[in-house]
């Protein structure tokens, strides 16, 4: 993180990870590192041929995929595994053509790599507790 307080989306991860919530939305949502956004403006300013609209969407995921990968990185924390909404059929995932920008070179970060890195900028700046995993004692 570069910014001293916490933006929308890292919130709610924060948010998340300290069990202030039981249960996740029934949502699907996309998801890209801060970085590749980076990189992704620097490959269309830099070519010229660029022009109209690039979408810069690593993975769109269900919410569920979202916690699982979560906890799968850190199940010390209070990580929900469970919707709020049991009786809905689980909302499908959406899907974007992110073939413009890949055609420039662009190469998304995995989600797994950057969820541990977020974590990791959390514990680091002291918006989340650093919990030692339970197998680790």
């Amino acid at each position: 993180m570069l910014q001293p307080s916490l933006n929308a989306s890292i919130y709610m991860t924060a948010f998340y990870l300290l069990g202030v919530k039981k249960a996740y939305r029934n949502a699907v949502a996309g998801y890209v590192d801060v970085q590749d956004v980076a990189r992704a403006h620097v490959l269309v300013y830099e070519d010229p041929g660029s022009h109209g609209r690039y979408l810069c969407i690593g993975v769109v995921l269900h919410q569920s995929e979202f916690f699982k990968t979560l906890i799968e990185l850190f199940p010390q924390y209070l990580i929900p595994t469970e919707c709020e909404d049991k009786k809905a059929p689980k909302v499908k995932p959406y899907k974007f053509s992110t073939q413009r920008l890949q055609a420039l070179g662009m190469k998304f970060t995995p989600l797994k790599e950057s969820l541990y890195k977020t974590v990791i900028s959390l514990q680091k700046h002291g918006h989340i507790p650093i919990l030692q995993h339970m197998s680790a004692l």
